[in-house]
């Protein structure tokens, strides 16, 4: 492998796992915040791509706008739907056991996906990107990268950077944190708990709408394309440490690379590379990288 080529894995992985860690970010909220398990949340990132291919065209033959005017179109949709459904059905999931979260959220699936194949059928569809990031960048020699995939990558990375500060740096963040750890004390200081995880599983909804419409370009648009996420997600959460955003980007990333580089160097075994990885880290530190924060 030449370096050119290795550049191009470099950041294929580095977008990647940034990619994962936009999807693994909300649903570590909702899981390690509000001890929800969440198999629904794969098929937000379905919602997302699908928003990408269906909004565009209303909103470029009503409103005159583009690409950047659909994402911030399905982002407030997203918030609207993630704080109906928690209101009319998550917030009953609370005091659930984990069996019963699980049989209920993955009936959402199933209803997702009937709604999804009733609206917009079950075809393939692509996704043009935006003609601003349609080009390629010279990486010396013949190698070149797609514009839209730094794109990607910068908006994950300011995403990241936005939840950083929110959650170390202001008193929505410090009520959120001290939620996920004792919610009866925040309670008796007066905070509304049911809101803030209102605002929470909103939040978490948003983020993986905004990593489908984004993915839409690249990965196209597909029936059942939030299940793989969904598993990927979880290994990135368990890896990471239940709860944690910050161990979320790393084991984001490490599995970023593990699955490109193996993709190339052991296409044989690709399909499990990740899955061993998460093995080998339990083993080392079955709480996961990092403790809650």
């Amino acid at each position: 492998m030449d370096f050119a080529t290795f550049l191009v894995q470099c950041l294929n992985a580095l977008q990647y796992g940034l990619l994962l860690f936009l999807v693994a970010s909300g649903l570590t909220l909702i899981f390690g915040i509000m001890g929800v398990i969440n198999l629904a949340h794969g098929s937000f990132y379905m919602i997302g791509a699908y928003m990408a291919y269906a909004l565009a065209p209303i909103i470029g033959a009503t409103f005159g706008g583009g690409f950047f005017a659909t994402l911030l179109a399905g982002v407030a949709l997203s918030v609207l739907l993630g704080y109906v459904l928690e209101w009319a059905f998550f917030s009953f999931l609370y005091d659930r056991e984990h069996l019963q979260q699980v049989l209920m959220t993955y009936g959402l699936i199933l209803v997702f996906e009937e709604l999804r194949s009733l609206l917009v059928g079950d075809e393939v569809h692509g996704v043009s990107a935006p003609e601003l990031l349609s080009g390629t960048l010279p990486l010396g020699g013949l190698m070149t990268y797609p514009v839209y995939r730094l794109f990607i990558s910068g908006v994950c990375l300011a995403v990241a950077g936005a939840m950083y500060l929110v959650l170390t740096r202001t008193r929505l963040g410090m009520m959120i944190r001290a939620g996920s750890t004792n919610r009866e004390m925040v309670q008796s200081l007066g905070i509304d708990v049911k809101f803030l995880y209102r605002v929470v599983f909103a939040a978490g909804v948003a983020l993986a709408v905004l990593a489908g419409m984004i993915a839409a370009p690249v990965s196209s648009v597909y029936p059942g394309m939030g299940n793989t996420v969904l598993i990927l997600c979880f290994v990135v959460v368990v890896i990471g440490g239940i709860g944690s955003v910050r161990g979320a980007l790393l084991a984001a990333l490490l599995v970023g690379a593990v699955d490109t580089f193996g993709k190339v160097l052991l296409p044989q075994a690709a399909g499990v590379l990740v899955y061993v990885l998460m093995a080998l880290i339990l083993l080392w530190k079955p709480e996961g990288l990092c403790k809650v924060g």
